[in-house]
């Protein structure tokens, strides 16, 4: 695993414009950044990255089929008392899902080490899926890269695949998508997911999550009052559940792209779990929960991650009682955990963190955010890859 400069596009500012890349440049800062890309091996894909991405899920969903089988482990996760048998019940109906994203550390050597699930509401998905594939294609059609380079993406040909499975399930059914009104990179994310649904027949339209109502029936509806049968919502299952409405959510005939299972794996939760059931697995770092902190004595220094948190907010780095690093925001009040402190690999001054994609249990490419400090943000840049032996 290298970084590479890389010469950029001389028109890529109005190829993105031309295709509707509007979120390129972030308050006035990169975000997407081509000036340099990340040179893997095929063996390091495949052996490092690929192979434990799919070991991991499965892991994963083992820890969802622990958690909803026990209520104390339910309390563990801070949910809400009200949505427990709702989110079983999606389980033991393995409601389907579209997507998840693994954040990992990897330098090239050795084995990848999770940092946590990003499963339910994983953003960076046009950048990966569509536009680092387009960057290569110009690249090598430049003379930039040689022929034979490849890259680790099948994101957006298993995404419209999984829409046709889903399309299946669910005949002849509109889906609505959803996000925050004031992101734009959410809406770029939603609209990139409506194209591909429209390449696997499904007709969709777009609803700002603050522009569901309901109707008389306590039924959800889009902002034309009408019934919301199906829908993917880029909005966090621990923020719909602790909404006003969150206690009609279990008795409302709506599907949820993803499902409300998922509220298990988007939680740091989730690793402490793995850690117990699958301890010493070379692709975990040792976590505990906050009440098993004398287990962590072994443990040079410690992260803590908030149960709910976002985009690197409230990360706080420590060894003993020194601070080393940490953030701001507004997460912690649920409670937190602690995970064994493995800082990502530093390139030349870039921190590298790799996110790995799954669609429908299967690996199906990664996304590369770096920044200049050990915490990626909502603001880190994303570069391309490729794969040259």
């Amino acid at each position: 695993m290298l970084r590479i400069p890389m010469p950029e596009r001389p028109d890529w500012r109005a190829i993105a414009d031309e295709y509707g890349f509007q979120f390129h440049t972030i308050g006035g800062e990169p975000y997407w950044d081509e000036s340099a890309a990340y040179r893997f091996s095929l063996r390091q894909i495949e052996e490092d990255i690929e192979a434990p991405t799919e070991e991991l899920h499965q892991m994963c969903l083992e820890v969802v089929n622990r958690v909803c089988a026990d209520d104390e482990l339910m309390q563990r996760f801070a949910i809400p008392e009200h949505s427990r048998d709702f989110i079983r019940r999606s389980w033991q109906a393995r409601e389907p899902s579209l997507y998840s994203r693994l954040d990992l550390a990897y330098n090239g050597q050795g084995q990848a080490k999770l940092y946590e699930n990003n499963a339910d509401t994983p953003t960076s998905l046009y950048e990966t899926g569509f536009w680092q594939w387009l960057w290569l294609e110009q690249q090598v059609d430049a003379g930039r890269l040689p022929r034979q380079a490849d890259q680790f993406n099948s994101l957006q040909e298993k995404l419209i695949n999984r829409f046709a499975e889903l399309k299946l399930l669910k005949p002849q059914q509109h889906l609505h998508v959803s996000c925050c009104q004031d992101s734009i990179e959410d809406l770029g994310t939603v609209q990139y997911l409506q194209d591909c649904a429209a390449e696997a027949g499904i007709s969709s339209e777009l609803v700002y999550i603050d522009h569901i109502g309901l109707d008389a029936r306590n039924q959800f509806v889009d902002q034309h009052n009408q019934p919301i049968h199906w829908i993917f919502k880029l909005y966090p299952w621990e923020y719909l559940l602790r909404e006003e409405y969150g206690q009609l959510l279990p008795h409302n005939p709506t599907h949820w792209l993803e499902p409300p299972w998922k509220a298990i794996l988007s939680n740091k939760a989730l690793l402490p779990m793995l850690w117990r059931l699958f301890p010493n697995h070379p692709n975990l770092l040792p976590a505990f929960f906050g009440d098993e902190l004398h287990l962590a004595r072994n443990c040079d220094a410690l992260v803590q991650k908030p149960l709910f948190s976002r985009e690197g907010a409230n990360i706080r780095l420590f060894s003993g009682n020194e601070d080393i690093m940490s953030s701001d925001g507004p997460y912690g009040e649920e409670g937190v955990i602690y995970q064994q402190a493995h800082l990502l690999p530093n390139f030349g001054g870039n921190y590298a963190l790799i996110g790995s994609w799954l669609v429908d249990n299967q690996a199906a490419g990664i996304a590369i955010r770096e920044d200049a400090t050990a915490i990626t943000r909502d603001t880190s840049r994303f570069l391309p890859h490729y794969i040259l032996d």
